[in-house]
């Protein structure tokens, strides 16, 4: 299950959408995760580059720089080819998540994000990306 695997991890969760992050805050959170959020990409790489993050999770639009733009900008560093980065996005078209995944994100969460599913859904991308690195 899930709570034991997240919890002490420090989550970084970039989006510009201040609902999305008070979601994933208060549901992260409670199974003990430290939680570091950014509401835009330039915002997010900084606080990755100064903190040690074991997870990221970022929306693909926002303003100042993209979850595409930030992908490539974390994957650049050593720390940033071994971690997660799980693409958010309310712009779920046919073929979207084959194109997050292929551009090297881990995973592809779809907005809204579901409270009660978010757990489960988090820990299958997690385990997929697990498999998919050995």
């Amino acid at each position: 299950m899930m709570a034991p695997l997240l919890e002490s991890w420090r989550i970084l969760v970039i989006d510009d959408e201040p609902d999305s992050i008070d979601i994933l805050k208060m549901v992260l959170s409670s199974v003990g995760a430290i939680v570091l959020t950014a509401a835009n990409g330039e915002e997010g790489l900084t606080i990755f580059r100064r903190e040690d993050v074991k997870l990221v999770l970022t929306d693909l639009s926002m303003p100042e720089m993209d979850g595409w733009q930030l992908l490539d900008l974390i994957r650049e560093g050593e720390n940033g080819k071994r971690t997660p980065i799980i693409a958010l996005t309310a712009h779920a078209m046919t073929g979207d998540r084959e194109r997050v995944m292929m551009v090297g994100f881990d995973g592809y969460l779809s907005k809204p994000l579901k409270i009660f599913t978010l757990l489960a859904d988090l820990e299958e991308c997690l385990n997929q990306a697990k498999k998919s690195k050995e």
